[in-house]
């Protein structure tokens, strides 16, 4: 099959998910533009600032759920199953379960004054369930910061010429964000002028590469996230976050650009087999897709920071909806570049399954770079890498702050600092290890996450007598796919006596279902009750 028509129908699909499902979910929500927001209400200048306007916001929220997520999980999936599957999953997970977990977690954020999902959790269901709620958010995330950490020193170690941008981009950022919120400057201007300088600095970047061994770069990539995490968010995530945004647009438009140009067919087959090296097709593709269909790192952050910053509640569909529709085409240009841009067989240096050898973030980049050949010529390898290395390190650094509020809230912690090293600590333990063996507890531990979280906003429709069939259905589905997945791996684990892993594993599996059981319980109790309300 030809890989223009795949992007055509995955796009347009994606595309009337956001018009049509979006436009239904938002009448669910009873979205009133005149009632004021927590980013105005509160506004403490550290982690309630009112966006200076919507796309700013979007950039910051946007650059904060891709990360590498969309793109490892695709270019793994492909290989062990086939490009169809991936594909469709992609496509009816992101508008169905992805985008709606996103918009609902958001909006029941603002309407509970800007807080966290785990504290949302406490408000609808007791002190025992936020307390069960936040440890199971706390594990998840320090493998989030984990993860990412491993795979941006991964980056970094394997496209040395990728290191000036990604660590030029934090003072330029700093640099931005002081203009635009402290300065009469223009945020045009503003934009004009980052984009220009980080355009110089990825040609830099290409004259002096930066070799650093993989264990410096995660040191370094932590010490980073740990500033960041403390930091004012106008002064540092707004701006980076919105600065890396125009470099995964420029990615994106170029990307489909090319797949328009070259027009390459399809040459991974679309279904390789039900079992795989990484388990059944069900459920581990699902969870290794991970980020690309839905991700419950994703409540965290529209609760944890887009919330406090959102400045009108008519944004707040083009935010969260949107964001997640647009990571779901960032996703579908992954699987494309993959599946597309290399082959499947033969003598050639650009074959996809020995690429995967070297490692998932070659595949990419090389696959495309064929894809856009026509437009950057050799230098498509490396405009990859720099965009994805730039959105790693914004999952990082939003991921850290998250987790250093819930560490905050679950261990009762005033002081910012050590909150920080607590969640770097571990953190930094785990990037050290085999982060291939993290990522599908990752993937499960994050999509029960989701489901846990759409559990909790669809006790709040129950509370104001509005359906709940939109969100509970998918947290259902997740949370039937995400054990299953959990406990696959947990045998796994088990079965290489990795007891580090396995502790991990069986813990997360036995906290989401005990929670699940909480969730049903008070679920099924305030129903019977609005049943039987007189009236």
């Amino acid at each position: 099959m030809n890989s223009l028509a795949v992007a055509v129908i995955g796009l347009v699909c994606l595309g009337l998910g956001y018009r049509l499902y979006g436009n239904l979910i938002e009448r669910l929500w009873d979205i009133d533009p005149a009632r004021k927001t927590p980013a105005h209400e509160v506004n403490d200048g550290v982690d309630y600032v009112p966006a200076k306007h919507w796309t700013v916001l979007f950039g910051h929220h946007f650059a904060s759920i891709a990360g590498a997520g969309p793109i490892l999980g695709p270019v793994i999936a492909c290989l062990y199953w086939g490009w169809l599957g991936v594909l469709l999953w992609l496509v009816i997970g992101s508008v169905f379960l992805g985008a709606v977990h996103d918009f609902s977690a958001l909006v029941t954020s603002v309407r509970m004054k800007g807080n966290s999902i785990a504290h949302v959790c406490r408000d609808l269901m007791g002190r025992r369930a936020n307390v069960l709620f936040s440890v199971f958010l706390w594990l998840s995330l320090v493998l989030v910061v984990a993860v990412f950490t491993a795979v941006g020193a991964k980056t970094l170690y394997s496209k040395p010429e990728t290191a000036v941008p990604a660590m030029a981009i934090i003072p330029l950022a700093m640099l931005m964000g002081f203009m635009l919120y402290r300065t009469s400057v223009s945020q045009l201007a503003v934009t004009i002028a980052g984009i220009l300088f980080l355009a110089a600095f990825i040609i830099l970047g290409k004259v002096f590469p930066v070799s650093l061994p993989e264990r410096a770069w995660i040191i370094i990539l932590l010490a980073y996230a740990f500033f960041a995490s403390i930091l004012p968010v106008n002064i540092l995530l707004q701006p980076r976050d919105y600065l890396s945004t125009f470099l995964l647009f420029f990615g994106l438009v170029t990307g489909y650009l090319g797949v328009i140009i070259t027009r390459l067919p399809m040459n991974a087959p679309a279904f390789v087999g039900f079992h795989s090296g990484s388990g059944p097709l069900f459920p581990m593709m699902f969870v290794i897709v991970a980020c690309g269909a839905i991700s419950g790192f994703h409540s965290v952050v529209s609760s944890g920071t887009t919330a406090k910053q959102i400045s009108s509640e008519k944004d707040m569909k083009r935010i969260g909806f949107g964001g997640m529709i647009l990571e779901g085409a960032l996703a579908l240009l992954a699987l494309i570049s993959v599946a597309a841009g290399l082959k499947w067989a033969g003598a050639s240096g650009l074959v996809y399954p020995e690429l995967m050898k070297k490692g998932w973030i070659v595949a990419f980049s090389e696959g495309f770079g064929q894809i856009t050949l026509p437009i950057f010529g050799i230098f498509g390898s490396l405009v990859a890498a720099t965009v994805l290395n730039a959105f790693i390190i914004t999952t990082l650094d939003t991921a850290t702050r998250i987790t250093r509020y819930i560490t905050e809230e679950l261990f009762g912690i005033k002081n910012m600092f050590l909150a920080t090293i607590m969640v770097i600590a571990p953190a930094y333990y785990l990037a050290i290890g085999n982060w291939g063996k993290i990522w599908p507890v990752f993937g499960a531990s994050n999509q029960l996450v989701a489901a846990l979280a759409l559990g909790v906003v669809s006790l709040y429709l129950l509370s104001a007598g509005k359906k709940t069939a939109y969100t509970a259905v998918p947290g259902a589905i997740m949370l039937v796919t995400s054990s299953a997945a959990l406990a696959w791996e947990l045998n796994n684990f088990l079965r290489d006596r990795n007891y580090l892993l396995s502790v991990i594993a069986g813990l997360l599996l036995v906290l989401a279902l005990y929670m699940t059981v909480i969730t049903v319980r008070i679920f099924i109790d305030r129903r019977k009750k609005q049943q039987h309300r007189p009236g």
